[in-house]
């Protein structure tokens, strides 16, 4: 009996969906409720389970093809019940003692080993992980899988070529090498589902409102001071490293109390002012950049905040960020620094107001009381909606940011 496998709901927004991977071929045996197929929606990545056991018999949707909510994407060829023979008909004749036993049922298909000279099932591999192994040139059969469900991750794959002795840092990717006769190749990609939705949310924000971007530096020795005393004690107390991101995030929030404009969104001819902070905070994973959400970041403390950026970041990696995580934000921080960016021009992720760009810390000449120092500098951009937020309001908030990070006891004392 054939059971079809549709696309399931997964959000009230999402209604179309990538095919990203599929983890069985056509003919390979599945399990109920094993992970058959990877689905890529516009914010995540999700496993599909078989809705019965038996054979992938058809898929209909291949690697990269779009399907809608509730489309056939695959068939299966539903094993049989693992019961009993049915009783014979009322009526009918036994069967004579010398007959056959029924023979025992079937029991449900299970995985099977290839045969000799067969390929071995090909392991799954993460986004990132198969970038930096298409640049390095290592195979998965090479690499040990430590995601979950046996996912090679990028990890896994920066690992062996350390063990390799090779440096996991990938380098720009050689160029491929030309054809006879001087051709040319053009390698065409499908866009991710994330992407396409990315470019349309941005050109949406460039459209719709009225972006305009404010700039200021903060001079990061007081946080630097700070961290180099407390790291030790923090960590061994928490589990987990105090970085730059939990002093922002408390100094954002205490600036959205200062100017709730920029914590409000533009809904129709009316304003929408907000009594919660939950800051965005934009992390690249391997479909692209994210921005999972920190609800009510100002009740979190800063070992709070560090420990749930950095699951954001581990589980954006391995694609498993959930689709609440990934909304209702009201302001977004992106730290750009961290790619090396020195300088740049966030955009709002609309219906927000506002989004704080972070960037690389720089040892640079500076005037104090006179004198010229050196002091580790951050330029910082805020992006705000002009038709919500004035210039004035813009650089107030700036300023406090920038004032909370240059003296942290400011954070404390609410002042």
């Amino acid at each position: 009996m054939a059971v079809e496998v549709r696309v399931p709901a997964s959000g009230e927004s999402i209604t179309e969906v990538m095919v990203a991977e599929w983890l069985k071929a056509e003919g390979d045996p599945v399990r109920r409720d094993e992970p058959l197929v990877t689905l890529e929606t516009d914010k995540a990545a999700l496993d599909l389970p078989a809705p019965a056991s038996g054979v992938l018999a058809r898929i209909v949707k291949r690697r990269g093809e779009t399907a809608r909510v509730g489309e056939v994407i695959a068939l299966l060829e539903e094993a049989p019940a693992p019961s009993g023979a049915p009783p014979p008909p009322s009526g009918a004749e036994p069967a004579p003692a010398s007959a056959e036993p029924a023979p025992r049922p079937p029991a449900p298909p299970q995985p099977v080993a290839p045969a000799p000279g067969a390929a071995a099932a090909e392991p799954r591999v993460m986004p990132a992980a198969r970038r930096l192994m298409a640049e390095r040139g290592v195979e998965a059969e090479q690499v040990t899988a430590t995601g979950p469900g046996g996912r090679v991750l990028k990890e896994d794959v920066a690992r062996h070529l350390d063990a390799a002795g090779a440096a996991p840092a990938a380098p720009a990717r050689p160029a491929a090498p030309a054809a006879p006769g001087g051709e040319r190749r053009e390698d065409v990609v499908p866009m991710s589902m994330l992407r396409r939705r990315v470019a349309e949310r941005l050109v949406r924000a460039q459209q719709a409102a009225a972006l305009l971007t404010t700039f200021n530096e903060i001079d990061m020795s007081a946080v630097i001071a700070l961290r180099r005393a407390h790291q030790e004690a923090f960590q061994q107390r928490h589990g987990v490293r105090l970085g730059f991101m939990s002093f922002f995030v408390r100094a954002v929030v205490e600036a959205l109390g200062r100017i709730p404009q920029l914590n409000a969104e533009i809904r129709g001819t009316d304003i929408v002012y907000r009594s919660y902070c939950d800051i965005g905070i934009a992390v690249g994973s391997g479909r692209g950049l994210v921005v999972p959400v920190l609800r009510d970041a100002g009740t979190l403390s800063f070992a709070e905040t560090e420990r749930a950026i950095a699951d954001f970041a581990r589980r954006a990696e391995e694609n498993r960020l959930t689709l609440e995580e990934l909304q209702g934000g009201t302001f977004t921080i992106s730290n750009g620094g961290i790619y090396g960016s020195l300088l740049s021009t966030p955009i709002v992720n609309p219906p927000q107001s506002g989004v704080l760009g972070m960037h690389v810390i720089q040892d640079r000449p500076v005037a104090r009381d006179g004198q010229v120092v050196i002091r580790p500098m951050m330029y910082v951009a805020l992006t705000y909606d002009h038709r919500i937020v004035d210039g004035r309001e813009a650089v107030t908030f700036l300023r406090h940011v920038k004032a909370c990070i240059e003296d942290p006891a400011r954070i404390l004392l609410e002042v």
